[in-house]
């Protein structure tokens, strides 16, 4: 196969740390070369017709479209996945995947939208699309060996009244929004750090989610790892369980029990949470805490590996039907 201008750079940034500065010196022709050779990875590149399916080399037109040479129908190297009907360059979001890779705690919106020079709404609908393709694309098999279960808080924030004399309780329910919620992480040990986190969103810390969650995603026999909370007690009829009260320590010394890498990936989720983004609606709550999961999975390969990654996944997923909108550069 014939070395494409854009197969250099792609095979280059796999083996090495990914530098924007070589981002955003590709020209179109190379940045449609990566384009198309992620998104057809399976053909080495080779275009298949997204309206019947035909693999061949079709006619490729002035506008980088492609013509299929069996049913005469146009589409491009981004049809029918989320960047389908885009009005940016390739470069654009080929480099916007890779400032966001390089965002160790998740990457603002409005910073995004500064660096390439795009409108905040532009990069606010290109971030949640990267997100729902990370959603798409998330591990969902059962976890085996030893596992670690643990509970964070996140939303629902009411700020006090200005005068003292209107202040309330706000750990009371009738005082909140109702917008609070539980991010449960279940994480799977490896021989560095956890293996593969799963997040998953709940109204509260209670048994019916824990045990819902937990029969579907880890398999039976399978050593879990809990706090003395009493929504893990039911988990104690079909798994091995292993428990550490906070109270006392937070590793048991005889059962060296431990929910170490859940509170890690946590801290880095409240990093994002404060540090970047500064709130989570709760309608993309779910999308938040899966990329910052995958962010903790992913934290020890290089640039290269994860932007490409992220691209490929890009690529093979479906138009959103959520992040449907889209809008234009701005004018200065």
């Amino acid at each position: 196969m014939r070395n494409e201008p854009g197969q250099h750079f792609l095979l280059k940034s796999k083996s090495k740390t990914l530098k924007l500065k070589d981002v955003f010196k590709l020209s179109d022709e190379q940045a449609f070369d990566v384009f198309k050779s992620l998104r057809w990875k399976s053909t080495d590149g080779v275009p298949v017709c997204v309206h019947c399916g035909t693999v061949d080399s079709h006619w490729v037109l002035a506008t980088r479209q492609f013509k299929c040479k069996s049913c005469k129908r146009k589409f491009s190297v981004t049809s029918g996945t989320i960047f389908q009907d885009r009005k940016l360059p390739l470069q654009d979001y080929l480099g916007a995947i890779a400032i966001i890779t390089n965002g160790v705690k998740g990457y603002s919106m409005l910073q995004l939208s500064r660096d390439l020079g795009v409108q905040y709404k532009t990069a606010f609908v290109l971030s949640h699309k990267i997100r729902e393709a990370l959603m798409i694309h998330k591990n969902n098999f059962q976890m085996t060996g030893e596992i670690e279960i643990d509970v964070t808080y996140a939303g629902g924030k009411v700020k006090p009244a200005n005068e003292k004399k209107d202040r309330v309780d706000r750990r009371l329910a009738e005082n909140q929004s109702g917008k609070k919620r539980a991010v449960v992480s279940l994480s799977q040990r490896g021989t560095k750090g956890s293996k593969r986190t799963l997040t998953f969103v709940a109204k509260s810390e209670n048994q019916r989610d824990i045990n819902a969650i937990v029969k579907r995603y880890v398999a039976k026999r399978t050593i879990i790892n809990a706090d003395e909370s009493s929504a893990y007690d039911i988990l104690h009829a079909n798994y091995k369980m292993k428990r550490v009260n906070h109270s006392i320590n937070y590793v048991d010394p005889k059962t060296k029990a431990s929910v170490n890498l859940t509170e890690s990936f946590f801290s880095r989720f409240k990093r994002a949470y404060y540090g970047q983004h500064h709130h989570f609606s709760v309608e993309y709550l779910p999308f938040y805490a899966n990329e910052i999961a995958y962010r903790e999975d992913n934290r020890r390969k290089d640039n290269g590996f994860i932007c490409y990654d992220i691209l490929g996944k890009s690529l093979n997923s479906p138009v959103s039907s959520r992040m449907c909108g889209y809008w234009q550069r701005g004018l200065n």
